[in-house]
């Protein structure tokens, strides 16, 4: 099979060669010898007419000059060409210019009459000696830039000055709202602004502020004193009360061995404590001649004002600052000292009854009631002939007997005249602190009936 296989392929070779040869129908297709052999025969006759003949030569190197000259003249030629184009471009390049200079200058004449020196200061600046057509566009642009440069600097100084006169406007406004109720904060206000301020230099408010000063030292200052020491005289006569109702409170036994004495501490609240010390800064200095009345001391005078009368936007909130600093008994933290009766020494403090029995918070609230009624009234030497009439619905109901006791002789030694309106058990309790009963029934719910008795008669009767 291999040798069979090999001799096909030889076959196959031999087939495919005679089948190429017979492509070639004449011999000149593939005669390469022949046209090989012309072709050196011509070469060989061309070097010999060559080396037989300087006329051939000569001609040949005039040609080669000539051909040289002429591609040096289309050079050139072409070259003028484009010299001529650009020229003629040029001319109608110019002639445009000239028609659009003759009609700007036609419509700018009376511009150039009234800006033509301020123009030469600025050629000159730019050191511009003489204006040439060729150099025209490159002179305005470099003027044009000088302009538009000024013009950027003198916007920009603008721009400051308008926002410091806005800015200044706006403080104006903002201290004096009720003279610039009809202007706002612009450019376009500055002649109202103007005439306002015309306005004050005709007024010559200067030559007052003599006056003003005096005012403002007799008037205005004189009332902060007196609002000041309308304060302290509270502040004192409050601690006065307290000192009238703790000698009354030491005479009565709290608990066993011990008193109540009722304690006060300055407050820590902030309002209350910048209003104290705005009120002194706005006094301080104040007596003696002009000068302390100077700006800052109107200022703080002024700042205490705004808030008695309410700021814009604040007038709830100003409303409660001011109740609250004004009334002298906020300026104190009140407490309760449970003390030894022997010594006076602290057995406990209350701020609150949290924490108390029962008995303990009663006896604790009769104390407050009976102090705070009795400070209400005062305690005058003659205050137990005053009127000083007390009421009490329920009273002493639910109660011990000891706190009913302890709240019955509160009140007496505080001289309060009591109305106790109280279940019928508890009469035995307060039969020593009473001059009348008076007995109310009512049959079936339906009708009322009350009998009077002094207490003499209700103690026979009982009897």
């Amino acid at each position: 099979l291999k040798e069979i296989r090999a001799k096909i392929n030889s076959l196959e070779k031999s087939r495919d060669t005679l089948r190429d040869l017979l492509h070639f129908e004449d011999f000149e297709q593939i005669d390469w010898y022949s046209i090989a052999k012309k072709i050196d025969e011509l070469k060989a006759q061309k070097e010999e007419l060559e080396s037989s003949s300087d006329i051939v030569k000569t001609l040949e190197n005039r040609l080669k000059k000539i051909e040289d000259s002429y591609k040096e003249k289309r050079y050139e030629l072409t070259k003028l060409h484009q010299k001529q184009g650009k020229i003629i471009s040029d001319i109608e390049k110019f002639q445009s210019e000239k028609e659009e200079s003759l009609e700007l200058y036609e419509s700018q004449k009376d511009n150039l009459e009234k800006y033509g020196l301020e123009l030469k200061s600025y050629l000159k600046e730019e050191k511009v000696l003489k204006l040439e057509l060729h150099t025209i566009k490159r002179d305005e642009q470099r003027v044009r830039e000088s302009i538009q440069k000024q013009i950027s600097s003198l916007s920009a100084k603008i721009d400051r000055s308008s926002q410091k006169i806005i800015s200044n406007m706006q403080s104006y406004i903002k201290e004096f709202p009720t003279f610039t109720k009809d202007v706002d904060a612009s450019t376009s206000s500055i002649s109202e602004f103007e005439k306002m301020f015309n306005g004050l230099k005709k007024d010559d408010l200067p030559k007052y502020e003599k006056k003003f000063k005096k005012l403002f030292r007799e008037g205005t200052i004189q009332h902060f004193l007196t609002l000041k020491t309308r304060l302290e005289e509270e502040e004192s006569a409050i601690r006065k009360k307290i000192g009238l109702i703790n000698n009354s409170l030491k005479s009565i036994e709290y608990s066993s061995g011990t008193y109540i004495e009722l304690s006060m501490t300055k407050s820590i609240d902030s309002d209350i404590r910048e209003f104290k010390e705005d009120l002194k800064q706005a006094l301080s200095g104040t007596v003696g001649g002009d000068d302390s009345y100077d700006e800052s001391k109107f200022l703080q005078v002024k700042k205490i004002i705004e808030r008695f009368n309410g700021r814009v936007n604040l007038v709830d909130v100003d409303k409660k600052w001011r109740k609250k600093v004004t009334d002298v008994r906020n300026w104190f933290s009140f407490g309760a000292n449970e003390n030894y009766l022997g010594d006076g020494s602290l057995k406990e403090y209350y701020s609150d009854s949290s924490g108390k029995s029962g008995g303990q918070k009663e006896k604790l609230a009769y104390t407050v009631l009976a102090s705070s009624i009795a400070f209400a009234y005062g305690l005058e030497d003659n205050s137990s002939k005053s009127f000083r009439f007390v009421m009490i619905d329920e009273a002493f109901g639910k109660g011990s007997d000891d706190s009913t006791k302890y709240g019955l002789e509160l009140f007496k030694k505080l001289n309060l005249q009591l109305l106790v309106i109280t279940p019928i058990q508890k009469i035995n309790i307060i039969e020593p602190y009473i001059s009348s009963i008076h007995f109310v029934h009512n049959q079936d719910g339906m009708d009322s009936s009350v009998i009077g008795l002094s207490v003499e008669e209700y103690l026979e009767g009982k009897r």
